[in-house]
């Protein structure tokens, strides 16, 4: 018998399928050292997986005075002159998973609370046709942890978000893809998820398959 497959496979980018947080916690302390203020690694660890308009009240109350978009738009730059200067850092496995998933004919979107711009880079870096839209923090009225970005990338591929499976490194968007309704597995990077709401937790992506993915999206569709 065929097994069910995902209708579509609903990815985060920023610590699931790059390894970016360097790259946001650096900015960070750069842009905060400006005011004469002190960003801690523990202060930058707060952000993982934050909306950045939410994020850059937090740094407007630590002592940041700039506008939100302002905030925004200097942390993303600075972030996008990383990545063009050191390269795209890739989660281990993240590729391979993809283009497998891609090869199956199954429908994916790219689910980031990065900026359009920055997302488009890393996206064009793939050596292949990856996603087939993307949902991005400036596209979105309410961010991760709220449903709202995994409800609008299922509505987007027309599918229905309880038939999707979602792949998230923080406890925010595990939080949102799960009340969206998607099948959610866990990758922790810069957090545990130790209590966050993942239908599956892996060590990594290296070396996992289609076939593990599906035997996490059949198991939740079996429960439920």
């Amino acid at each position: 018998m065929t097994k069910r497959l995902p209708a579509a496979v609903l990815w985060d980018m920023d610590g699931t399928l790059v390894d970016t947080e360097p790259y946001w916690m650096r900015a960070e302390i750069e842009l905060v050292s400006e005011f004469g203020r002190t960003w801690t690694h523990d202060d930058a660890l707060k952000m993982v997986g934050m909306g950045l308009w939410d994020a850059a009240e937090v740094f407007r109350a630590a002592g940041v005075e700039l506008p939100a978009d302002e905030i925004v738009a200097r942390l993303t730059e600075r972030v996008r002159e990383q990545l063009a200067q050191h390269g795209v850092p890739w989660q281990p496995g993240a590729q391979a998973l993809l283009r497998e998933i891609r090869e199956a004919g199954i429908p994916t979107a790219l689910v980031t609370m990065s900026i359009r711009s920055m997302a488009e880079d890393v996206v064009g870096a793939i050596p292949f046709a990856a996603f087939d839209d993307l949902v991005t923090g400036d596209e979105v009225a309410a961010p991760k942890p709220h449903p709202e970005p995994y409800l609008t990338a299922a509505g987007r591929l027309g599918v229905d978000i309880a038939d999707c499976v979602a792949i998230e490194d923080s406890p925010t968007g595990l939080a949102a893809a799960s009340s969206a309704g998607a099948v959610t597995i866990g990758v922790p990077h810069m957090l545990p998820l130790d209590g966050a709401p993942a239908d599956a937790l892996w060590e990594s992506l290296d070396g996992r398959t289609l076939d593990d993915l599906v035997e996490v999206a059949i198991g939740k569709w079996a429960r439920a």
